[in-house]
């Protein structure tokens, strides 16, 4: 391959560049922009810049406060800083959810929400032959997890519903919820509960959460193991005392407060 040709040919994304120039507007002096302010600034037009802002918009990443003026949103500081929380969430996760694995010897999880996928960024694996294996990096909806509803928990009807209105959810089986009606009575109840339990393919997981200052859910563990030893009333009562303490230590390192 011609490296001096290649690096003649173009490959930028004029919309993409104008979007996260927009986003690069604000600042902390800055908070608030209009959009005729956006579009000198691009040196366009308004109508040429409306699709590009309707879109951060429509994603979360613009917020409007009035009809022509815009702050930054709340997903800008979720994707910011999703990862370097995720680092330090693991740090201090790690030796505790070992330990949990070893005092239960069932596979143990972290994860953290992004959008409606529950990322898996820890895993402390229990050496059986029928242990629970979901890899670091695996990404699963929310729906469809213990700790996925676990991350769901914290968000009000308003914003499952802007998190949910482009996505199907009658297309996973059951026990999955099949409509977002039928996933907001289900958090519901697992709030009140303070913890989920949920089956799937001969396998058992319980999870919690993890809180940070300000009680807010930060990440979910959880314990998993074969169906026919997490179905034992004794048992799944000590996993579950197990793992509840387990988050408390966890949210008290990282900060945080438990519910």
């Amino acid at each position: 391959m011609n490296l001096d040709i290649e690096r003649d040919v173009d490959y930028r994304v004029p919309a993409l560049q104008r979007g996260l120039m927009v986003l690069e507007m604000f600042s902390s002096q800055q908070r608030q922009l209009s959009s005729h302010d956006i579009a000198e600034r691009l040196g366009l037009s308004v109508s040429a810049i409306y699709r590009i802002l309707h879109t951060l918009l429509e994603m979360g990443y613009l917020n409007k406060i009035s009809k022509n003026t815009f702050e930054l949103g709340p997903q800008v500081m979720c994707n910011g800083f999703s990862y370097l929380a995720s680092r330090d969430i693991v740090e201090i996760a790690m030796p505790h959810l070992n330990n949990l694995r070893d005092r239960t010897s069932m596979t143990c999880h972290l994860s953290i929400r992004e959008q409606t996928d529950s990322l898996y960024i820890y895993r402390a694996f229990a050496a059986q032959r029928l242990s629970v294996n979901i890899p670091i990096g695996s990404r699963l909806p929310c729906h469809c997890t213990a700790m996925g509803r676990v991350l769901l928990c914290d968000l009000s009807e308003l914003e499952l519903d802007n998190l949910y209105r482009h996505v199907r959810l009658d297309d996973y089986p059951p026990p999955a919820p099949k409509t977002l009606p039928e996933l907001i009575k289900i958090l519901v109840s697992d709030r009140e509960t303070g913890w989920v339990l949920h089956r799937s393919d001969y396998s058992t997981a319980i999870a919690c959460a993890i809180n940070d200052h300000t009680g807010k859910v930060v990440a979910a563990i959880n314990l998993s193991g074969p169906e026919a030893i997490l179905d034992n009333p004794e048992t799944q009562l000590i996993c579950r005392e197990h793992l509840l303490k387990t988050a408390k230590v966890i949210s008290r390192e990282f900060g945080g407060v438990n519910r």
